[in-house]
């Protein structure tokens, strides 16, 4: 299991495409949320992602929030992919680039209530209580560096 490490400028039309898709299907058709998937933030983030067979498995995006502020977003996987590990895997990879870097003194995330556990587990805290986003309940959290 490969994961690779993009800027927007070095995906390929297919992977853009396939990265999307997996976002719509998960965040959208899935929780039956409409909402602006596309929100001028995949520009300047950097995407960590997984393929299998050419295909998008697994993904998230990471950009600079505010000064020195790194928030991780759009963790996702396919539906048939679930379970495996592979947000695990995308989650490390991620803290180990920002950890390498000197600049973040932080990272953010808002994450599903029921994955506060999973983030926690890297070392994330809880920063906000629990709050509805699209009608979905939400957790802010943070981890400092």
């Amino acid at each position: 299991m490969e994961i690779q490490i993009k800027k927007f400028h070095q995906l390929s039309l297919d992977q853009l495409y396939q990265i999307l898709k997996l976002r719509m299907d998960a965040f959208v058709v899935e929780q039956n949320c409409p909402y602006p998937e596309l929100d001028n933030l995949d520009q300047r983030a950097t995407h960590y992602f997984i393929e299998k067979e050419e295909m998008v498995i697994g993904y998230l995006r990471v950009f600079e929030k505010e000064e020195r502020v790194a928030k991780i977003s759009r963790v996702v996987c396919t539906k048939q992919e679930r379970g495996q590990g592979l947000s695990r895997e995308l989650v490390k990879s991620a803290l180990v680039e920002l950890k390498s870097n000197s600049y973040f003194q932080s990272i953010i995330l808002q994450s599903q209530e029921y994955l506060t556990d999973f983030y926690a587990s890297f070392g994330f805290q809880k920063t906000s209580e629990v709050y509805l986003e699209d009608d979905i309940p939400h957790v802010d959290m943070k981890l400092s560096l």
